[in-house]
């Protein structure tokens, strides 16, 4: 009973903190939609290349909540596919402060948020170019908001009741998924998934980018302090922590119906984590 205590709390911790993020999100999808839902596509296609950086930048922002922001926007198509594969490659949640308070972390973290900053703007970047090359105009020709919005009555309710609805629901969800994950991983145990990753074995990136992909924050927790303690490679844990989204990717599958472009993302940001983190095993 104390381990689900102690998850229970964390849990409403975390979902607190997104609070914030999800209301302010909502509220500006809510406002652009009823004020603006014609100009506001046009000033975000006419940000070209900016978008996966600005995206990549943001992500490095030690928390999650804006991974959760990039999903709800991605299905309200206000932003690229390659800007939200920018974000959730370079979401960093708890990395960077368990980094801080190991005895030897403080020194890994600028070299982990560079790499993993780098990976997220070339990801997002080649994805775009892609999607343009291969004349995929999918989020340009689909109606903002349409995914996010329909059938939801936002019109008759106005801009701050819709936006505190959406948030509601989708706090709700994130606390749940949040809070069974949690204790899944918390019964689990450290020791035993630091068994299963394989240590020194070149494989070690399959598994860690696997492992990211669980969409809690909570993995990030393990996957760092395996790092800190030697029991992951530099490469390995920058591929877990590439796809580790915190609970984007679960609010992603949650706010957008097309479940085919979800599981294209997911495994998207699989192919990156994985990718990288063979590379960078080879360079260092």
């Amino acid at each position: 009973m104390e381990i689900v205590y102690e998850v229970l709390i964390d849990t409403l911790k975390d979902t607190a903190k997104m609070l914030p993020f999800l209301f302010g999100v909502y509220l500006l999808i809510e406002y652009f939609e009823h004020k603006a839902s014609d100009r506001l596509p046009n000033v975000l296609r006419k940000m070209g290349i900016f978008g996966p950086i600005g995206g990549a930048a943001l992500g490095c922002l030690p928390q999650c909540g804006f991974s959760v922001a990039a999903s709800n926007l991605y299905s309200g198509r206000l932003i690229s596919l390659g800007t939200l594969i920018a974000v959730f490659v370079a979401t960093s949640d708890e990395a960077v402060p368990i980094l801080i308070a190991s005895p030897d972390g403080a020194a890994k973290i600028l070299p982990l948020i560079a790499a993993k900053l780098i990976v997220a703007i070339v990801a997002g970047l080649a994805v775009d170019f892609c999607l343009k090359i291969m004349k995929s105009r999918r989020n340009e020709q689909q109606e903002p908001y349409h995914d996010l919005c329909e059938n939801c009555g936002c019109d008759e309710r106005g801009v701050i009741l819709s936006a505190l609805i959406h948030t509601v629901k989708i706090t709700l969800f994130v606390f749940f998924v949040s809070l069974l994950l949690g204790l899944a991983i918390s019964f689990l145990g450290e020791e035993r998934l630091g068994g299963l990753l394989m240590t020194n074995s070149p494989l070690q990136p399959f598994i860690t980018a696997l492992i990211g992909l669980i969409p809690n924050c909570a993995a990030s927790v393990v996957l760092t302090d395996l790092y800190a303690a030697g029991s992951l490679s530099f490469g390995s844990v920058t591929a877990g922590l590439s796809t580790g989204a915190g609970l984007g990717l679960a609010v992603l599958f949650r706010t957008n119906k097309n479940l085919k472009e979800n599981l294209t993302v997911a495994a998207l940001l699989y192919f990156v984590g994985v990718l990288s983190g063979l590379i960078l095993n080879l360079i260092f």
